[in-house]
């Protein structure tokens, strides 16, 4: 038989896993079995009703947290020198083209989103290989190629974020962090459950979302109602 971690009776102590729960009510179990001593993030999962190998069930999309993310984004814009001011300005944390390019191709990534035009497309689209695996590319679909740089990188520091379901059918985002109120978590997952919705495809059949679950960086999956929104 498995050993219980002393954490994880802690949690079992305090609420039913097996049970499900709104999102208000998760949130809470969430914060009240997270026994982490930094402000862990807070996540949520949810399985989806898709064959993500197709190309029409793909699933993507952006959503705007209420409440943030509780994360301090570092943002990168890959920017012509007409447009570097406007990003500095915007709140971007590194801003250039040709030297982070070279640094990217030395193996730097740290950032946590980058954002471009489409005029220096063609620059950036050679760090393909190394941005891809880590989902740093920018794309047009989830607005981190566009003439409006300013605008985007406001956007991302005020808790934008986009998400993709994996090759399981699985939306996992973060929600914000453990010292936020279970409000305040709530209202993010919600808003990243009515994304989904709205993103469903025609193309699937059957029970759409599956299950969703919320959890901390440490902390057991709480459960939350499928149909739970606030």
């Amino acid at each position: 038989m498995t050993k219980l971690s002393k954490n994880r009776k802690a949690a079992l102590a305090k609420a039913d896993l097996t049970k499900e729960y709104s999102l208000t009510d998760a949130a809470s179990v969430v914060k009240d079995i997270t026994f982490t001593k930094f402000d862990a993030s807070v996540d949520i999962d949810v399985r989806l009703g898709v064959d993500p190998r197709k190309a029409d069930q793909m699933v993507r999309g952006i959503v705007t947290l209420p409440h943030g993310t509780g994360k301090d984004v570092k943002v990168l814009a890959l920017v012509t020198p007409d447009k570097e001011q406007e990003a500095r300005d915007a709140g971007a944390d590194f801003v250039g083209l040709d030297d982070f390019i070279q640094k990217i191709e030395k193996g730097w990534t740290d950032v946590d989103v980058i954002i471009t035009m489409p005029a220096v497309m063609a620059k950036v689209g050679r760090l393909g290989r190394i941005l891809g695996p880590r989902n740093l590319m920018p794309n047009p679909k989830s607005g981190t190629v566009t003439q409006d740089v300013a605008k985007a990188v406001k956007e991302v520091k005020a808790g934008k974020i986009d998400f993709k379901v994996d090759k399981f059918g699985i939306i996992h985002t973060s929600v914000g962090k453990v010292s936020f109120s279970a409000e305040q978590l709530a209202a993010n997952a919600n808003e990243v459950l009515l994304t989904l919705n709205r993103l469903k495809p025609s193309s699937a059949k059957g029970t759409y979302i599956k299950s969703i679950t919320l959890s901390s960086t440490m902390s057991p999956a709480v459960t939350v109602e499928k149909n739970a929104t606030i």
